[in-house]
């Protein structure tokens, strides 16, 4: 088995895969019989069993298509997990979904909504989909709830409830369940949630990440006070009489909601408090904790091309997928490294002509994962058929800087992100008008909407191009004259003259086209360990930690970079060059820099995480957000090493032989041991810091 890198004066030179990514691809991604015996023989089969399954929903020419589908997976076009898995497996796994990301129904806020919601929650986690939920619609711990006379526990503790459901079902199916769980910054019950996962074990099937409005930041940095609110109940109402209340949005109107004629909702003050306290404990979470993320709910909103049907709460498990109830989006991404022409040398360039080629071709083929989605339930089938999301990415950004002889965060570096994501939103919105004509637009693209006050304050925004006729309150415009009229599709048209008008009169195949996910698994298996999604390498060599079928603990197995491996193949006497970068010598700032390139031409999100040496000063991390926040961002995510609280799946050697693990035995005694070093317990042999998370966090044995 190999991956390809094209290298001057031998155009398809191999690397073999490393054993890692044969690994990986083996438990994760090859098909097995009932019986467990391989379907896929090869790599290549995998790839062939995909094209043929995704060439079927042609309705013409599908050998020509399967062929075209071939190439693209051979060349770098990478689909999602699920896709990976399960197109064409239907004889063997009918159950299963393509889709990666999904978002739960709205959680009504009583016993009914919150069990119909877990009901939900499973049936996609059993298919194979990972889901998000917004929390915020849950009224706060102590709050009266007249139906039974006495006082909720609180949002937090129905979360526990999604916890245990997920770890059980993902127990049963073998693959481990995703999720992620939001929370506003103005729930009563922030703080609960900001620490929640400092408890050995508990949300551990969760992600947590708060929405942060414009409002609190702007409170953050006026340094004002910040309400706590929840809506006010009708059947409660005479209980708050004497209460403040305030009118905001929510995220749904209730019946039994106080509501406004505009649509806000009034909801009781629970407490006030400083912003900036509330902030510093945000702070001090992530600094120690890595959690809560931070989604930048309101910029989110602002650049959905559905900004007009849509309010956006939840997101995919990793933030990359900003997702309406039930929302669904199947993902995938193009590998870089296959686009490099003479890596390493001062010819070094990116091969334009192929990349389009690529994305074109992906681009078709993510459209036909739609009509194979498998997704378990009809809300979810309806909007992904509706609007026919994908997410198309990118991976290998950090290795093919370094192929390109570029520095991770250099003003070149910036200029070749920015480029390539441009490249690849121009020639996807072009491809999917084409697709439009040929197949029909989005269903959405082609109703009719009439304009509300609240579209009205949208559109009446500056740097907008005028559509044909003008938009005015009480026209009934269709959806494609709307999305057009989104922050980000007015960039795309600004770009490329005459697509305006080919969209206003054929619409669209999908409303949405780009996000870059973080493309752990695929990329270390698929291709080679190039580096994850718009990161740079991790580092050059080290240790990454896995579950393994039959091992009571993660297993640490040893994994080199795809453009190390590829410098060694053709300089095996050179030690690597300085232009290598790795996630521990990049400043925070590059990381932001270079997500905030890519995210002006993606028009979803990107999951990035900003590594930051565990000795950063406090006051410099906290800059960093503020710091995302100004260039733009729809969210930042940070990670410092911090063993005392977790392991990560990354880890580094240097970390591993310098961070000691103290296990207190049976008989009270007490034995330290560096992370590196083995330890057998019950019968397996560990890494000492894999077997010490396992008992802290309480999986040990679980898998």
């Amino acid at each position: 088995m190999s991956t390809n890198a094209a290298i001057s004066g031998k155009a398809n030179m191999e690397i073999p895969l490393q054993a890692a990514s044969i690994d990986i691809w083996a438990q994760k991604y090859r098909l097995t019989d009932k019986t467990g015996i391989p379907v896929d023989k090869t790599v290549d089969d995998t790839y062939k069993r995909i094209a043929k399954s995704l060439a079927q929903v042609e309705p013409r020419s599908k050998n020509l298509w399967e062929e075209q589908f071939l190439w693209a997976l051979r060349n770098g076009c990478i689909p999602a997990g699920r896709i990976i898995s399960n197109a064409g497996a239907e004889e063997h796994k009918p159950a299963t979904s393509t889709v990666n990301c999904v978002v739960s129904g709205t959680i009504e806020d009583s016993m009914k909504g919150i069990l119909k919601g877990v009901e939900e929650s499973g049936i996609s986690l059993a298919a194979g989909c990972g889901i998000g939920y917004e929390f915020s619609t849950l009224r706060p711990r102590g709050a009266f709830v007249a139906g039974v006379g006495a006082n909720t526990s609180g949002a937090l503790s129905f979360m526990d409830i999604y916890d245990k459901m997920c770890f059980t079902v993902s127990s049963a199916g073998g693959r481990r369940g995703a999720q992620m769980g939001t929370l506003d910054v103005s729930h009563p019950d922030v703080i609960e949630f900001i620490k929640a996962k400092r408890e050995d074990g508990k949300l551990r099937q969760f992600n947590l990440s708060l929405l942060i409005t414009d409002g609190f930041i702007k409170a953050v940095n006026n340094d004002s006070n910040w309400d706590l609110v929840f809506p006010v109940n009708k059947k409660e109402a005479d209980l708050f009489k004497d209460k403040r209340m305030v009118v905001k949005d929510w995220p749904y109107i209730g019946d039994n909601m106080v509501s406004t004629e505009d649509g806000k909702v009034v909801c009781r003050v629970y407490k006030t408090i400083r912003a900036r306290e509330l902030w510093d404990l945000i702070m001090e979470s992530t600094y120690n904790y890595a959690e809560p993320g931070f989604i930048l709910i309101d910029k989110v909103n602002n650049e959905n091309n559905n900004w007009f049907c849509e309010n956006i709460r939840a997101t995919n498990p990793c933030g990359e997928q900003g997702l309406p109830p039930y929302g669904a989006c199947l993902l995938g991404s193009i590998n870089l490294t296959q686009f490099i022409l003479r890596p390493f040398t001062d010819k070094a360039e990116f091969d334009e002509a192929k990349f389009t080629r690529a994305v074109a071709m992906f681009t078709r083929m993510l459209d036909n994962v739609v009509e194979i989605n498998g997704l378990p339930l009809q809300q979810q089938r309806d909007e992904i058929y509706r609007k026919r999301r994908h997410g198309m990415g990118i991976l290998g950004l950090g290795s093919a800087m370094a192929m390109l002889k570029m520095s991770y965060g250099s003003g070149q570096s910036l200029a070749f992100t920015e480029k390539v994501s441009r490249l690849m939103a121009i020639t996807g919105w072009a491809t999917g008008i084409d697709l439009a004509i040929e197949k029909g637009m989005a269903p959405i693209m082609d109703e009719e909407f009439e304009v509300t006050d609240k579209m009205m304050d949208y559109l009446s925004r500056p740097k907008r191009e005028p559509t044909a006729g003008g938009i005015r309150k009480g026209d009934k415009v269709k959806g494609r004259a709307l999305i057009a009229q989104s922050d980000y599709m007015q960039r795309v048209f600004k770009e490329r003259p005459g697509l305006f008008e080919k969209f206003m009169q054929f619409g669209c195949r999908f409303t949405h086209h780009s996000s870059i996910a973080p493309t752990g698994t695929i990329a270390l298996s698929l291709a080679n360990n190039a580096s994850n999604g718009i990161e740079p390498s991790f580092a050059h060599e080290y240790t990454r930690n896995v579950i393994k079928e039959g091992k009571a603990a993660k297993e640490a197995i040893t994994v080199r970079s795809f453009e190390a491996l590829l410098y060694k193949e053709l300089y095996p006497q050179l030690p690597l060059p300085e232009y290598f970068a790795d996630s521990k010598t990049i400043s925070p700032k590059d990381h932001i820099n270079v997500q905030a390139e890519a995210q002006k031409w993606v028009d979803s999100a990107i999951s990035k995480t900003v590594n930051v040496p565990t000795e950063i000063l406090f006051e410099e991390f906290q800059s960093v957000y503020m710091y995302a926040y100004d260039k733009g961002l729809k969210g930042c995510t940070t990670f410092r090493f911090n063993p005392e609280v977790f392991q990560g799946v990354l880890v580094t050697k240097k970390d591993l032989e310098t961070t000691e693990y103290t296990f207190v035995l049976d008989d009270g005694s007490e034995v330290t041991l560096k992370g590196n070093e083995e330890v057998e317990y019950n019968g397996q042999t560990h890494t000492a810091a894999n077997l010490y998370d396992a008992l802290k966090e309480g999986y040990y044995g679980k898998h």
